[in-house]
Formats: C-alpha cells, sequence, structure tokens
C-alpha cells in the first residue's frame, strides 16, 4: 500500500509506481468519486482510446421471457 501526504494547499502527489500502473500522463483528467467515506481516483480516458476495447465479447445474454 502507497501512502502520501497531502500538503498545505491540500496537493498530493501521485508516486511514479501508481502514475506508471494507470498509464497516467500529464495534464489527463482524473474523476473522483465519493464512496463510504473514502476518495477513489479514476483516470478519465479519450474516447478514441476505448475504441474496441470491448471486442471479443460475448453478448450473449440470458433473458427473461417477457423482456425478449
Amino acid at each position: 500500500m502507497t501512502t502520501v501526504t497531502v500538503s498545505e494547499k491540500f496537493q498530493v502527489v501521485i508516486p511514479k509506481d501508481v502514475r506508471e500502473s494507470l498509464s497516467i500522463r500529464p495534464g489527463q483528467k482524473i474523476e473522483i468519486i465519493v464512496h463510504e467515506g473514502r476518495a477513489e481516483f479514476v483516470p478519465v480516458r479519450d474516447m478514441k482510446s476505448m475504441r474496441g476495447f470491448l471486442k471479443g465479447i460475448d453478448t450473449r445474454v440470458p433473458r427473461d421471457k417477457d423482456r425478449v
């Protein structure tokens, strides 16, 4: 687990190993989600980079008879 310190200006530095594992780049936006007393930082991906990420997914889903 990695620990960081909040500065007097409420800033934190994302450690290098975390930046590399999440492919975070300078200027990239990060969404902050507050949930059950904790903050989760989620990198926002460019829509162009998301193209094809579901390729090969199985789209067969069992459905209720009244939903077909």
